[in-house]
């Protein structure tokens, strides 16, 4: 676990009077794309004059996320105010005036830390008929100070020079101290956006959602008590009759099928495999959601990534117990092959819209390119973590609950499936089957859509976590309703129905995901537009998959439910 543990931190929370404060250049980009970031120095800014730096330390998560701190080489020091100060000049050749006009025409702004606070500065602005065009290029820094600790800090951009070729532009910078009375715990509250994010729709929507659940449990309980229980009175009344009069009495519904409904699914390899990968995605949501209520992650760069992978990797036994456990019970054979695909079901489909991402990424020069050995250190975390973890959770799955004790007996000949109204075929109730959950969490998803690719930071996991635990009841729910219209149309085959009734949700996610970029957001070019929908498609699959593990868990439990119950001769 080296590489999560060594988060070592580049700063001292504490400082000494006139001690070194280094002000971090992080990156530069597009104003309207996200994540579409290149070195700060890859426009031709110039460097301060002081050189000599102790080292940085990049964590995991800050490598995958395209962070790239470089130093600015201005030299600042603890509660020590600096007047206007020229730090370098910029020898403006064509190229160089070139690059600069092009950042200005797409809105380009950079990034900055001092004392891991983020700070935000235009490069430069147009006049209005953008013929001529202005560079910013005085740093005014105002850092407020409450003991020895740095609490705040802002940056005004002033200097506003014209860009014309052949001459040098002088770049400046001061520092101004303050006192401040916010508490170093307390210092990105300023950060936050109370106003966007505890909105009245965020807690209408929540509301709105919660009376859905009640419904929906109250119709799926009304639905199950009274015709279970007229089922019930109708198969013990058959039980009473003689064999004459059953041959004649008209047996339809449910029961007829109970030789049939145990049988294992069509292709059990693939099937268990992604009821393993959902379960354990389910169990890395809800872990994340946790830390990340007690624990404020959004204050450290890259922090929510690095918890999210190291839990997945911890969770691991969890898909090895549930894919290799239902494995079993279905009379797998390989069950080697199915614990490789349960493993690294997730991780491929993750890994391989990265790889395809990163090349748009390294042909553009982007910061967001991931490195080589931040590729090394996730395959080994496949190898060494995740595959071990996985063959634990699979002989315990295997040996704990691998038999195969079903309430009724399997016939060996297959019941054929009668003909019924086109409206109970699995593919109809699959597309209809993932309406209300996405119905459920629509509104929470533009929230978490607005924080990853527009500038809010999510805070309120709190509201998350009653999403999740909302959208696990519909989906439960509205499974098992689809799954009884299924078996009383006598139609056995409720596992693959079951799941991909849950998983057709990610379907809808991602059809709201192309509302979303094309009229919520301003992106435009392949880079942004292939990594929005590239890592849409990861989430919603993702989504999907979870989904699916939760309603098929469900229904399962439902179906065993029902057939313990009634007499079979």
């Amino acid at each position: 676990w080296f590489f999560t543990v060594s988060m070592l931190e580049m700063y001292q929370d504490t400082y000494q009077d006139k001690e070194e404060v280094v002000l971090w250049m992080n990156t530069v980009g597009p104003y309207h794309n996200r994540q579409e970031t290149y070195k700060y120095f890859s426009l031709p800014f110039c460097v301060g004059s002081k050189k000599s730096i102790s080292h940085y330390h990049e964590t995991l998560g800050e490598a995958l996320q395209g962070v790239e701190l470089e130093f600015s080489g201005l030299d600042i020091k603890f509660k020590d105010d600096v007047m206007q100060t020229t730090y370098c000049e910029i020898d403006l050749d064509k190229g160089r005036r070139d690059a600069f006009v092009y950042a200005i025409k797409n809105h380009y702004w950079y990034q900055m830390y001092i004392d891991d606070l983020p700070i935000w500065g235009i490069v430069g602005e147009a006049d209005e008929n953008g013929e001529d065009y202005y560079l910013w290029t005085y740093k005014k820094l105002e850092i407020g100070y409450n003991g020895n600790r740095i609490v705040d800090v802002n940056l005004t951009s002033e200097g506003k020079v014209k860009l014309v070729p052949n001459t040098k532009i002088q770049m400046s910078y001061s520092v101004k101290w303050k006192k401040s009375d916010v508490k170093f715990e307390d210092r990105f509250d300023k950060y936050l956006d109370p106003s966007f994010f505890q909105h009245r729709i965020h807690w209408f929507s929540i509301f709105n959602s919660f009376m859905m659940v009640i419904f929906l449990v109250g119709l799926v309980s009304m639905i199950l008590m009274r015709t279970l229980r007229k089922d019930y009175a109708r198969y013990s009344k058959e039980e009473e009759m003689d064999d004459m009069d059953r041959d004649l009495g008209d047996e339809y519904g449910w029961k007829q099928v109970h030789g049939d409904v145990f049988r294992p699914s069509s292709h059990p390899l693939i099937f268990s495999s992604l009821i393993g990968s959902g379960c354990q995605i389910f169990a890395v949501s809800l872990i994340v959601i946790v830390v990340a209520m007690i624990e404020d992650l959004y204050t450290e760069r890259g922090s929510m990534l690095s918890t999210a992978i190291f839990v997945y990797a911890a969770t691991s036994p969890v898909n090895g117990y549930f894919g290799g456990s239902l494995y079993a019970r279905q009379g797998g054979r390989r069950w080697i092959k199915q614990m490789f695909i349960g493993a690294f079901l997730i991780p491929a489909m993750v890994c391989g819209t990265a790889f395809f991402i990163n090349f748009i990424a390294i042909y553009y020069h982007a910061s967001r390119a991931i490195p080589f050995g931040t590729m090394v250190a996730v395959c080994c975390i496949c190898f060494f973590v995740i595959l071990p973890l996985n063959l634990v959770g699979t002989i315990l799955g295997r040996n704990l609950s691998g038999q195969p004790n079903f309430p009724c007996r399997v016939n060996a000949v297959p019941r054929p499936i009668p003909e019924k109204k086109w409206f109970m075929e699995p593919a109809v109730i699959v597309c209809l089957g993932g309406i209300l959950p996405f119905g459920s969490i629509f509104i929470e998803m533009y929230f978490i859509f607005t924080s990853f690719w527009a500038y809010k930071i999510y805070y309120v996991y709190g509201f998350m976590m009653l999403v999740l635990v909302i959208l696990c009841i519909v989906t439960v729910c509205v499974t098992i309703v689809c799954t009884y219209f299924l078996l009383n149309a006598e139609d056995y085959r409720w596992q693959w129905t079951s799941f991909l009734s849950a998983a057709s949700t990610a379907i809808y996610v991602y059809m709201y995901s192309f509302y979303y970029y094309f009229f919520k957001t301003k992106m435009y070019g392949l880079f942004q537009t292939s990594f929005y929908f590239g890592y849409m498609a990861v989430f919603s699959t993702a989504l999907g998959i979870m989904c699916g593990a939760i309603g098929y868990m469900g229904t399962s439990a439902f179906v065993r439910k029902i057939y313990t119950n009634v007499k079979i001769d």
